[in-house]
């Protein structure tokens, strides 16, 4: 059986410099395919999609709601030539009412243990129209290495340059923070994977540079604590989202190879101020994940933001618009409060207005968004200041040496 999987395209943030890193989503749904089948991975983003009558099965993985206008061009397509198409991902999940619609089947949940079933009912030509395991979680032993093998990395490069494979140690989140989906996709309850199967997942990666995809690294000091030391043989270099902020648990992970931290920034508190200055005290650079168009947000509010993102000397930002996707708590309180202005998927891409803002109109709060990029990277372009945080991770590895509180670069 011939089996295509496509990742369908989306439009990329306006002023964000554009590379691609090779998706996380299809290389983990691949490693349960099953053997008897023959997988074709097509990433519409930087591929053609091979419209041809030799594939047996479609599968779309679409992982962001700015996919689906480009998936359901896809699946109809392909059914216009008598295909069945499957579609799984998270935004399949979202939006389980509206894919129905355009696909011959679709598939909730988790998929470790799973798709033999799915590959087995095609075969024998009794495809369910929906599989559903959501919120019947696998258990997290079963969670293997994905299957890298199915990309063609020679596409996810920038410059010359490599970019990072992704990798998860964990699933679930203790958190429900306002503007995302996890709680509804993966639970509130924090599944971390053992350390021997993450210890087997790295050593299969051949790329000296991580983006560890867990939503945040802060949900239990003694696990990030044996992450740490867990992924400290590999000698990677990794970004990811926030790491406690301990010394123990900082020393520890400039050990294991951290290289810079997504870190989120709602307000110019003494907080934010202090978080960041911890992360770079101990060589971790910091890229600044910036929410635009919150409730307390006014014009102004935005341009004072600005001004002390660049005090503060974020190595990297990136400026997003509120956007309320679906199952999050802010769709479900801007539903209530009729503020929503379009569901058309297309500008779900976090760079567009599609709701009402409380202190500033939909036009003003687009102009701020231009505004916020463009002033941050006056002096200094995305582009360059990329390099420079490339830069960081382009020589010797090096450890934290602590004093008086704070940690200095030190050969190790």
């Amino acid at each position: 059986m011939k089996f295509l999987l496509v990742y369908p395209a989306w439009p990329k943030l306006e002023h964000q410099t554009e590379f691609h890193l090779p998706p996380h989503g299809p290389v983990v749904m691949a490693a349960e395919i099953p053997a008897w089948v023959e997988v074709t991975f097509v990433d519409a983003n930087v591929q053609d999609i091979p419209f041809r009558d030799e594939w047996n099965f479609i599968g779309i993985s679409a992982m962001l709601t700015s996919q689906l206008p480009h998936a359901f061009e896809i699946s109809k397509r392909f059914m216009e030539m008598g295909k069945q198409v499957i579609f799984g991902g998270i935004a399949t999940m979202l939006h389980a009412d509206e894919i129905a619609g355009h696909c011959s089947s679709f598939f909730f949940g988790e998929v470790e243990g799973r798709l033999e079933e799915v590959f087995d009912d095609f075969r024998k030509g009794h495809l369910k129209p929906r599989y559903d395991f959501q919120n019947d979680f696998p258990a997290i032993e079963a969670i293997g290495p994905a299957r890298r093998g199915i990309l063609d990395l020679s596409l996810y490069r920038h410059k010359g340059v490599r970019m990072v494979d992704l990798f998860h140690a964990s699933r679930g989140c203790r958190f429900n923070c306002f503007p995302c989906c996890t709680a509804f996709l993966g639970g509130r309850q924090f599944r971390p994977r053992p350390m021997a199967r993450i210890a087997e997942e790295l050593a299969a990666i051949d790329n000296e540079r991580l983006f560890v995809v867990d939503n945040s690294l802060a949900q239990n000091k003694k696990w990030e604590l044996d992450l740490f030391r867990t992924m400290i043989p590999f000698k990677k270099r990794w970004c990811c989202h926030p790491i406690e902020d301990d010394d123990e648990v900082l020393e520890l992970a400039v050990r294991a190879g951290a290289w810079y931290v997504y870190q989120a920034i709602f307000d110019t508190s003494a907080y934010i101020r202090n978080r960041v200055e911890r992360y770079k005290s101990f060589g971790i650079g910091v890229e600044g994940t910036i929410i635009l168009g919150t409730d307390d947000q006014d014009e102004d509010y935005i341009k004072r933001l600005v001004d002390f993102l660049l005090e503060i000397n974020l190595d990297l930002a990136e400026f997003t618009v509120l956007t309320p996707f679906a199952h999050t708590p802010i769709r479900g309180e801007l539903e209530k409060e009729g503020r929503i202005l379009s569901n058309d998927y297309s500008l779900y891409n976090a760079g567009r207005v599609v709701f009402q803002p409380k202190r500033m109109t939909p036009e003003k709060l687009q102009e701020m968004y231009h505004y916020a990029w463009e002033t941050f990277y006056y002096d200094e372009p995305q582009s360059y200041k990329m390099f420079k945080l490339f830069q960081k991770v382009s020589g010797p590895r090096r450890g934290p040496v602590i004093q008086k509180n704070k940690a200095v670069s030190a050969d190790g």
